[in-house]
């Protein structure tokens, strides 16, 4: 008997994980005789039949496989039979609970006493880490690139990791796995950008590049789905970070923490660098572009919503001191 937990906010990747773990745990055996499937969103769904499907002694093979989808979102009720279960499982079930979510703390705690295997399925977000794990994707698909190219196809992507299985499966329909790829010859299948993190887009206006900030602007709002209030929403809480500073004498990276609300000195020094560059003339005049914007969009102007956005985005990059030519 085994528990496993996959978590993950991409569909695509989580859906992905599960297919291959389950895949794994029936082995050679019948999938049809082996895997009960079953997802909490369905409107029929009940969560007696999936203890029901964990209580079943196997019949012509030496186990079963019972998958729960949207874990996340079981109720109170259900979530009180599926914790019984696993005070005393069957030893010939195993069980793959899938969580788009938090789960309730009563599950979690019982999963955790029957030795939960969890394993989150989000690519990672820090740069370097989101490489190496761009890089194992592709071996694990038994793709090759050179540098331009898998340098492409991550800035493409951004953050729609999602995307990346079914673009290296017609990869390599398309050329086989012996060939290594160039950027010229992945560039006809990425369709369109992906977004891109919150971060690059400020590092960016921070940077004063008015094109670059221009152009993932437009990534986030299309690519990324980001209503134009949910962009200002970061660039608020951007400056407002730095607008906390404004007054105050910062004499090491924990002060600066403790003074932003933050847990990371890069964060910290980021926040305090650009805050120097503007000074407090320069943020103020920050918070007056994004407070007419907020109003244009809410309203104030016939305008349309991306337009008063790029309009402050340029306006914003324009405020930086240090401006750099576009190398994206």
């Amino acid at each position: 008997m085994s528990v496993h937990l996959l978590t993950g906010d991409d569909e695509s990747l989580l859906g992905a994980a599960v297919t291959d773990l389950v895949r794994q745990l029936v082995g050679d055996g019948d999938r049809s005789l082996i895997v009960d499937d079953f997802d909490a969103t369905v409107e029929h769904f009940e969560i007696r039949l999936v203890v029901d499907a964990l209580q079943t002694l196997p019949f012509l093979t030496d186990k079963r496989v019972v998958v729960v989808r949207a874990t996340d979102k079981l109720v109170a009720e259900q979530t009180a039979l599926l914790v019984a279960y696993l005070a005393d499982p069957l030893p010939t079930s195993d069980l793959v609970l899938a969580a788009g979510g938090r789960l309730p703390k009563a599950l979690t705690d019982a999963t955790k006493a029957a030795g939960v295997t969890a394993v989150s399925t989000a690519a990672p977000v820090k740069k370097s880490d989101r490489a190496e794990w761009f890089s194992e994707q592709l071996s694990a698909h038994h793709v090759k690139m050179d540098a331009a190219a898998m340098s492409l196809l991550t800035g493409w992507l951004g953050e729609d990791a999602g995307r990346l299985r079914g673009l290296l499966s017609t990869l390599v329909s398309s050329y086989g796995t012996a060939m290594r790829l160039t950027a010229d010859d992945i560039r006809p299948f990425l369709g369109d950008a992906g977004s891109v993190p919150p971060w690059d887009l400020t590092d960016s206006i921070d940077a004063g590049d008015v094109q670059l900030a221009l152009r993932l602007l437009v990534r986030m709002m299309h690519g990324g789905e980001r209503h134009p209030l949910a962009v200002m929403s970061i660039l608020h809480t951007h400056y407002v970070r730095m607008l906390k500073l404004d007054g105050v004498e910062i004499r090491s990276d924990s002060q600066a923490m403790e003074v932003l609300g933050v847990k990371s000195p890069f964060q910290a020094r980021k926040a305090i660098d650009q805050y120097r560059k503007l000074d407090s003339g320069g943020v103020r005049k920050a918070f007056q572009l994004l407070g007419d914007a907020d109003l244009s969009i809410k309203g104030g102007t016939e305008l349309d919503g991306e337009l008063i956005m790029e309009v402050l985005v340029a306006r914003l990059a324009r405020l930086s001191p240090r401006r750099t030519a576009s190398r994206r």
